[in-house]
């Protein structure tokens, strides 16, 4: 892509323009200007018409990105995210969109393999039973020989795939294409029909678009043998969550939810109450990791954009 030309760089709040300021040398950042502008903060002074690029809050960044269309010359938009979904159609061509890839892939990749093991193991029953001081022995499944299919080849599909490997587990990993890597082979989702009857575990990484958005549906469940293992680590919306909730009241499957559809889930809703559930609220990559690990890509994005280069991680589709 062309060379952004970028002078005034919005921060959602003046904790984190400070902290990513520290990290850069003035004479490495003199013709820039870190200002603050978001939904929840606007710093006296700072005129719309002036930002160039801006980076999203990390959490609920909705109603800032409801801002957007008042900026008439935005060039960038940064996300402290992955995925990208939430600006994908809001903005137009002329507009770069850069992802936080690499922040949250240690993170995001210890929660699947904590939430595997947690709903393999019955660590969430166990946790319940203390409540109750109820000593419930029973033999478990071991995460050990399973068959676990990963859909999603991205940066955090990559880092599962490697926690996954000491476990003694058989993985099949799925993209949006058939094609062979430096991991070895890679599944088409055309495949899934052929794949699903053999997966015991399913861990979902994959980018919410609008080709995966209920990738997950009644059908593929279906396909899938009793007691699987469906973990969701990517987006809420990739799962059908009615259907999901269907096979989960009979008892058939089992699920464990780092995101969810809707999100917040509300008090009401009967994934709270179905067997063989375990949820957690969206925090796989809300760790202690993402403050410095963010705070070094944004320094670099700017160390890029001072220098004339091209920041890291734009979206090319």
């Amino acid at each position: 892509m062309t060379t952004l030309d970028i002078r005034t760089i919005a921060f959602p709040d003046a904790e984190l323009r400070d902290r990513v300021d520290s990290r850069i040398p003035n004479h490495q950042r003199a013709d820039l200007k870190l200002v603050v502008w978001s939904a929840e903060d606007q710093e006296a002074g700072v005129s719309r018409e002036s930002i160039d690029a801006i980076v999203l809050p990390y959490i609920d960044a909705g109603p800032t990105v409801e801002l957007l269309d008042e900026l008439p010359n935005l060039k960038l938009i940064q996300l402290q995210t992955t995925g990208y979904d939430i600006v994908a159609d809001r903005v137009g061509t002329d507009v770069a969109i850069a992802t936080a890839s690499g922040v949250h892939a240690a993170a995001t990749a210890e929660m699947a393999i904590a939430l595997t093991l947690g709903s393999l193991r019955g660590i969430d029953d166990a946790a319940r039973d203390m409540v109750s001081r109820t000593w419930n022995h029973r033999r478990r499944r071991s995460l050990a020989d399973r068959r676990v299919l990963v859909v999603g080849v991205g940066g955090i599909g990559a880092e599962i795939c490697r926690r996954l490997a000491p476990f003694e587990v058989e993985i099949t990993r799925v993209g949006t294409r058939a094609r062979t890597d430096e991991f070895g082979q890679v599944h088409a989702t055309e495949e899934l029909p052929k794949l699903l009857p053999h997966a015991e575990v399913v861990i979902l990484i994959t980018p919410l678009t609008e080709s995966t958005h209920h990738l997950v549906d009644a059908e593929f469940l279906a396909q899938l043998p009793d007691n699987a293992l469906v973990v969701n680590v990517a987006r809420g919306p990739v799962v059908d969550t009615a259907a999901l909730v269907e096979e989960l009241r009979s008892g058939r499957l089992h699920a464990a939810l780092d995101v969810v559809d809707p999100e917040p889930l509300p008090e009401n809703h009967p994934l709270w109450g179905t067997p063989n559930t375990l949820l957690t609220p969206h925090v796989g990559g809300d760790t202690t990791a993402f403050v410095p690990r963010i705070e070094v890509l944004l320094a670099e994005q700017l160390r890029h954009i001072q220098a004339g280069e091209t920041p890291a991680n734009i979206i090319t589709e």
